[in-house]
């Protein structure tokens, strides 16, 4: 039952001894097997290690290969191709570094245990020069993730910070990461290296496949390399290094794009970094930076609320305060109606008293605060205090304040058909004065309707600010459909071009679920002027665009078609806050809700 019958012609084959009956005897043969495989110079060594990767990639919480010295055998095949380059360009060895740090990441990212022990078989020193770059990009991938793992656990990170050009590459490599791979593969398709194709695609796609592939993993790779620099972040000693202004002011641009939503990428850090009082001062100092997180902050971004954190711990931070307080307080003003945010709860009733506290310590301040800044803040705490005064309020008096603003609301509709929209949007903000606090689906319709008027008027910023205000009031949050397609209007106003994606794509996706008539998908088919403006930010917003500008595959600013592998659109691109605001402008402005108006609706995939 012992005996292995086998025609495999390699003794010692891997695969083979996996087939062992006897536990013992296995056991035996693996050790014996990771022991001598770097030392063997035999053709097909990269079909176990592939198998070993599988095996790595299925079960990593799997300790047997752990004891029987995996990591020590994976560290030993790294400097070997890294020293002896006849060796890699022999047979197919130019795969084993890619597959052998991917393995020891595999082990790494769930057990601090295997962690440790991958630290003392001294996997470290050949990641990091896999890091450097010594061979290519894509073992720069693996060699960024294993690190990663290893600087996540407290037993560990002290291994990977001795090395202290560790943080200096990541960062390099956060930064350069989406050129790296532009200019070293995606760009000429006539000089990729076939093995990176091959560990792109899996031997399963062309050309179309392989750019796909090599977007997601340049995401990937810039991704995995904030992971590791995150890790620094917790650590003040290594925040002078990290927090330089070059980098800052790049951060919140890092955002994974479509093939990696699942990363907090830049923002991420910038919250990590944001927890320290040192890094909130350097952070301040980068009206770019801030700008940006309030944009992500208003967004419908799935990481809207670290945004969220790091500008209200600059604003509860005496010492950030007064240099932020201009920039922050509107986005956190447009937020303060906000219910529940991922983990958050009663976030709107945090923002509150954040700005609340603000202004008592700013009284006892000699730091001047702008005016208008003053006034918004002071006109929210007037809201909130009229909302608990309404409480009180006998039910009569309510439904007065309600009818007296319909009565205007319709006025606001009829000047914004006859074409006098700056006379709608005033009465859109009188009949906002007059609705009650708690008519929260009212006040929706008439925040959308405003921010309706102000892109028809050019005031892209107001009308963000008024859809994140109603955005904030809907129930669901950030899922109230006509609001998110003004928003990703203005948001294109502005040319901020991922932020007008999310909305655009956010907005489709209401579009499909919902039941209402003018909303509701027609035959399953997306309006042409969503369709329009999601692929012109797709391509405003593709991860290779500044690389693809830098080195010559788009030749001017207003088509990507090149360097996408696409024809480019016959028709001339428009804004959809050009094209369809335009449309809008005579068009009736929304009536939702209990507010019906006389029954005559407006068709929303042509006016809104």
């Amino acid at each position: 039952m012992d005996k292995i019958q086998s025609d495999c012609p390699y003794p010692g084959c891997f695969f083979c001894v996996m087939k062992e009956a006897n536990p013992s005897k296995r056991r035996a043969s693996v050790l014996k097997f990771f022991r001598e495989l770097p030392s063997q110079d035999d053709d097909g060594q990269v079909l176990p290690i592939s198998g070993l990767w599988n095996t790595a990639m299925a079960h990593p919480n799997d300790p047997e290969f752990i004891n029987l010295g995996i990591f020590e055998c994976m560290a030993a095949l790294i400097w070997k191709g890294l020293k002896n380059r006849r060796w890699l360009a022999h047979d197919q060895n130019i795969y084993i570094p890619y597959y052998a740090a991917h393995i020891i990441g595999s082990y790494t990212m769930n057990m601090e245990e295997f962690a440790e022990r991958a630290v003392r078989a001294g996997v470290i020193p050949p990641l990091v020069e896999l890091l450097r770059g010594r061979l290519t990009w894509v073992e720069q991938r693996v060699s960024v993730r294993a690190l990663g793992h290893l600087a996540t656990y407290p037993s560990t990170f002290p291994a990977v910070a001795d090395h202290g050009e560790v943080l200096e590459l990541a960062i390099q490599l956060a930064s350069s990461s989406l050129e790296i791979v532009y200019s070293h593969f995606y760009q000429f398709v006539d000089r990729r290296l076939g093995y990176h194709c091959d560990l792109l695609t899996r031997g399963m796609g062309g050309v179309e496949m392989e750019s796909r592939k090599a977007e997601e993993w340049a995401s990937q790779l810039q991704c995995w390399s904030l992971q590791l620099i995150n890790c620094f972040a917790f650590k003040p000693e290594f925040l002078h290094d990290i927090c330089k202004a070059d980098f800052l002011i790049k951060l919140p641009g890092m955002w994974g794009g479509l093939v990696n939503e699942n990363s907090p990428a830049g923002v991420g850090l910038l919250r990590t970094i944001c927890q320290s009082k040192v890094g909130r001062g350097h952070v301040a100092n980068i009206p770019g930076t801030i700008d940006a997180l309030c944009n992500i902050a208003r967004s419908s971004d799935d990481w809207q609320y670290m945004a969220v954190d790091c500008l209200i711990w600059l604003v509860q931070d005496a010492s950030t305060c007064h240099k932020v307080i201009d920039k922050v307080a509107p986005t956190l003003i447009d937020l303060a109606n906000i219910s529940t945010l991922g983990d958050y709860k009663k976030l709107g009733d945090t923002i509150v008293t954040v700005l609340q506290e603000f202004m008592q310590q700013s009284g006892n301040s000699r730091s001047t605060i702008n005016a208008q800044t003053k006034e918004e803040i002071a006109e929210l705490l007037r809201s909130k205090q009229s909302l608990k005064l309404e409480k009180s309020m006998p039910k009569e008096d309510l439904h007065i304040k309600q009818a007296a603003a319909l009565v205007v609301k319709l006025e606001g509709n009829s000047l914004f058909s006859s074409g006098n929209i700056a006379g709608a949007a005033e009465k859109y903000s009188e009949a906002l004065a007059l609705c009650p606090m708690k008519s929260k689906k009212e006040r929706v319709v008439l925040y959308s309707n405003r921010a309706q008027c102000y892109l028809l008027l050019q005031q892209p910023l107001a009308a963000i600010s008024d859809a994140t205000r109603a955005l904030c009031l809907h129930s669901p949050v950030n899922r109230h459909a006509k609001s998110l397609w003004r928003r990703a209007q203005a948001y294109d106003m502005l040319g901020l071009a991922k932020e007008s994606l999310l909305d655009a794509i956010l907005f489709i996706n209401e579009c499909s679920q919902s039941n209402d008539p003018d909303l509701s998908l027609k035959q399953n088919k997306v309006p042409d002027y969503a369709e329009r403006l999601v692929k012109k930010q797709m391509r405003a917003a593709w991860l290779f665009r500044e690389a693809a500008l830098k080195h010559g595959g788009v030749h001017c600013e207003g088509d990507a078609s090149d360097a996408f592998g696409q024809e480019g659109d016959d028709s001339e691109w428009e804004t959809a806050s050009e094209s369809d605001a335009e449309n809008d402008a005579r068009g009736e402005a929304d009536d939702e809700t209990e507010w019906k108006n006389d029954g005559h609706r407006e068709d929303f995939c042509e006016k809104s």
